[in-house]
């Protein structure tokens, strides 16, 4: 299956380390490699890069790696592809407006019994059931809170509802953010870690790298990185449950957050 990688933070904040160790799994150190993206929040804006080529290889992805561009909230995606041609329109991650903003969204497994009738406001344009899921979930939100975006509580209450019914139909591990709020939900495989003070250094995985964010970093600095597996290997990250979906902020899992 595919895999996830997000960050939220208090302050913006590169995601070039990560996402070395993280496009060496795009068909270098493991076989994710029908296409990757990644949505970089900036204020109201958003940028976006998508590939279907394997991020190993990709110079875009090269480019990412070495620009370092800085940003509160970021969801990436490496693509093995299941449902769907391996093309840019079935590249995660997906992007549409609500509420006078934008939402980003990304997704590990399959739901294989999902069922779309395209007549909800949002339409996916690609095949994936990743999208239509994206977009089952937006329709419902909408109607749910049609003058705009509720309080935080009711908003989660909201995305637990309709998350339980889309995890139904299969593995709905998934990253979700508007760039002001980051939520994480949990199917079978997702972690996490926050880097705070003191901060120490920390080496990946896939690539023979080390970075001390001492270095890099001042003491209120406080960074959350959420990831399908953990990217490095001398830090210790936090499992999330299945059933589980974490709503964070500022670098730090709110308390709303719970298991459904």
């Amino acid at each position: 299956m595919c895999q996830l990688l997000g960050m939220n933070c208090n302050v913006p904040t590169d995601i070039c380390f990560s996402f070395e160790g993280f496009c060496a799994r795009g068909g270098k150190t493991d076989d994710h490699k029908d296409g990757w993206g990644i949505a970089f929040f900036e204020g109201l804006g958003c940028r976006i890069f998508l590939d279907d080529n394997p991020s190993s290889s990709s110079p875009i992805a090269a480019f990412i790696r070495q620009y370092p561009i800085k940003s509160m909230n970021v969801i990436a995606h490496i693509r093995k592809a299941t449902i769907g041609a391996v093309g840019l329109e079935n590249s995660h991650p997906f992007r549409r407006e609500l509420w006078g903003r934008y939402w980003v969204f990304a997704h590990n497994g399959d739901l294989p019994s999902l069922q779309y009738d395209h007549k909800g406001f949002y339409r996916p344009v690609g095949q994936t059931d990743s999208e239509q899921a994206f977009c089952l979930m937006l329709n419902y939100i909408r109607q749910q809170f049609p003058d705009g975006k509720p309080a935080i509580a009711e908003l989660y209450a909201a995305l637990q509802s309709i998350t339980q019914k889309i995890a139904q139909h299969g593995i709905f591990n998934y990253l979700l953010s508007d760039g002001e709020h980051f939520f994480a939900h949990c199917s079978t495989k997702l972690c996490y870690i926050v880097r705070q003070a003191p901060f120490a250094a920390a080496h990946l995985i896939d690539e023979d790298i080390t970075v001390d964010f001492q270095e890099l970093t001042t003491s209120s600095d406080r960074v959350a990185v959420i990831a399908t597996t953990s990217l490095t290997d001398n830090e210790t990250w936090t499992v999330i449950q299945p059933g589980e979906l974490l709503v964070f902020q500022d670098g730090q899992p709110l308390e709303l957050s719970q298991q459904i």
